[in-house]
């Protein structure tokens, strides 16, 4: 846990191969303690909040958001994660607590606990009026086939993606991180059969992670020979967005019949941020400045 996350982004010299990579142990472990997640919960909302680190990354507007939830029929239920375009996460889930038997190879069966029927949905928010959004209905439920499939699907950009999380005995996070490989357009024929082979060669995100390399380094394996240029490399952390003033416009937006229900039937309403679980403190004077704020 001493090394902090990072988020780096490259390409080979031949310009057919870009990847983005995230360590995000910290990161991940923060989620953990913020949602009190067990186990299975860690890896499933672990895998998906680095999934959405990267592809909040690939974003050109600096203001602009993915959002990636996967809604599958499996015990966990939705799990919604947003990055901004620096990869800096916030994420959730329905039920933090869901438990499942191990998977006969002995590791969490993240796949079951999401589901395998269901939706994976992408919402881009590029500063234009609708933002885009993705959709296509689950593969696995492993969260990475799906990320990867999304991309084939929707974007049409043959895409490896590979994630880890590793939770520890005392149900901390020992490591996390991922990756996205992607082939560009023009990419030779041959250079799918070498990358598959590239992955299967270097092994698992956490199996590099825990023997002490770094996510950077695993990308350097990954692509070695290939003249990679790292672009971009930058920290990336859990940080949430909200604030009272967001509050406060959230409830104006309920509407005056609604506030006033409140300021009824409550002497006081907590609010509490789905995302980091702090609670705004509103008592019936403040609901009725709110009011006042109201447009008639």
């Amino acid at each position: 846990m001493d090394k902090k996350d990072f988020l780096v982004r490259g390409m080979t010299a031949d310009g057919f191969v870009k990847i983005t990579a995230v360590q995000s142990t910290q990161l991940v472990e923060r989620a953990r303690q913020i949602h009190k997640t067990l186990p299975l919960a860690t890896a499933a909302l672990g895998r998906t909040l680095t999934a959405a680190s990267m592809m909040g990354n690939e974003l050109k507007y600096d203001k602009g958001s993915v959002t990636l939830q996967l809604r599958g029929d499996g015990p966990l239920g939705a799990i919604t994660t947003v990055s901004d375009s620096n990869g800096n996460v916030r994420g959730y889930l329905q039920n933090p607590a869901a438990v499942l038997p191990l998977r006969a190879d002995g590791h969490l069966n993240v796949g079951a606990g999401v589901g395998r029927e269901g939706l994976l949905t992408v919402i881009k928010d590029i500063g234009e009026r609708e933002p885009f959004t993705g959709r296509i209905e689950l593969q696995s439920g492993e969260i990475a086939e799906d990320v990867a499939a999304y991309y084939v699907l929707s974007e049409q950009i043959p895409t490896v993606c590979a994630l880890g999380v590793l939770v520890d005995r005392d149900q901390s996070v020992k490591c996390a991180g991922g990756y996205l490989l992607q082939l560009l357009p023009g990419a030779p024929a041959g250079l799918v059969d070498l990358l598959e082979y590239r992955v299967q060669d270097v092994g698992s995100v956490t199996a590099n992670l825990e023997k002490g390399l770094d996510m950077r380094q695993v990308v350097e394996e990954l692509l070695y020979g290939m003249g990679l240029q790292l672009m971009e490399e930058h920290p990336v952390s859990y940080e949430c967005k909200c604030s009272r003033s967001k509050v406060e416009s959230a409830l104006i937006s309920l509407g005056r019949e609604e506030l006033q229900r409140l300021i009824d039937e409550e002497e006081t309403t907590d609010v509490t941020c789905q995302f980091c679980d702090v609670v705004y403190h509103f008592e019936r004077k403040d609901l009725e400045e709110l009011k006042k704020a109201q447009k008639k």
